[in-house]
């Protein structure tokens, strides 16, 4: 069997991101995945119904760049990074799903395929459906067709937002950024997370974020020790996040109310 670590190089060797250090439990009927939740309660039950409970492993690749998509996932206790793949670059993430969102949003525009690597970054539960029994329930449900299109809004708003960060934000806010964006979406504030692994996907020198993350430890924020990670003070890191983390809140907030 292939090692599930080996999708990206900077997935190698240590564990990248785990949002616990205990196994997780299939989902029940009740876990909560924030898209499946805002449907009416007798079409989250159909959609459900079509649903199988998932564990998805770390470093597992859910869904490689422009193939055909098969299954669509709502997270419930997990986090997929979208990667963007250029030349002969390691990957740059795009974009952070978790218990929010959903992966393959872009079937409801009738798209077949996804433009990025879907990577598993922090282990733990989702709901899978094929992508034909999805299609079938878009097609059933109005609601579903509704929840799902503000969402896709609501990705454009915040990957554009993500763009002007990259380019405009100083490593220390962005890192900040991150980790509140990955405390919201696996839901606890504890990661196992090495500084080699967040300079690749920040699209920085490992050393920047060494800098940044003592700065961060320093002022209290965070505690980290050999790849531990916790939020310490939320609050304080949001106010050291750039601004672009309050106005990606602010777009879902809006749109999916």
């Amino acid at each position: 069997m292939s090692d599930p670590l080996a999708a990206l190089p900077f997935l190698q060797g240590r564990a990248a991101l785990a949002v616990d250090a205990a196994p997780h439990p299939s989902p029940s009927r009740k876990a909560r995945n924030e898209l499946v939740s805002m449907l009416p309660g007798a079409d989250r039950a159909h959609l459900l119904a079509s649903c199988e409970p998932v564990q998805l492993l770390l470093g597992q690749v859910l869904q490689e760049p422009r193939e055909p998509t098969r299954q669509v996932y709502f997270p419930t206790a997990s986090l997929v990074s979208l990667i963007a793949i250029v030349d002969h670059h390691q990957g740059l993430e795009v974009d952070m799903i978790g218990r929010e969102g959903m992966l393959g949003s872009q079937v409801a525009l009738g798209s077949g395929a996804e433009p990025f690597k879907a990577v598993v970054q922090g282990p733990g539960t989702a709901w899978r459906i094929p992508v034909t029994l999805f299609r079938a329930e878009l097609a059933r449900s109005a609601a579903l067709r509704r929840v799902v299109g503000r969402y896709v809004s609501v990705l454009m708003t915040q990957r554009a937002i993500s763009a002007g960060c990259l380019r405009f934000h100083e490593i220390g806010p962005r890192l900040a950024r991150w980790l509140l964006m990955g405390q919201d979406r696996a839901g606890c504030d504890h990661f196992q997370v090495t500084h080699e692994f967040l300079a690749n996907l920040l699209g920085v020198r490992r050393v920047s974020v060494t800098l940044a993350a003592g700065e961060l430890q320093r002022r209290g924020l965070i505690a980290y020790h050999r790849g531990d990670l916790t939020v310490v003070d939320r609050a304080g890191l949001e106010s050291a996040s750039c601004s672009c983390y309050a106005a990606a809140g602010q777009a879902y907030e809006q749109e999916m109310g």
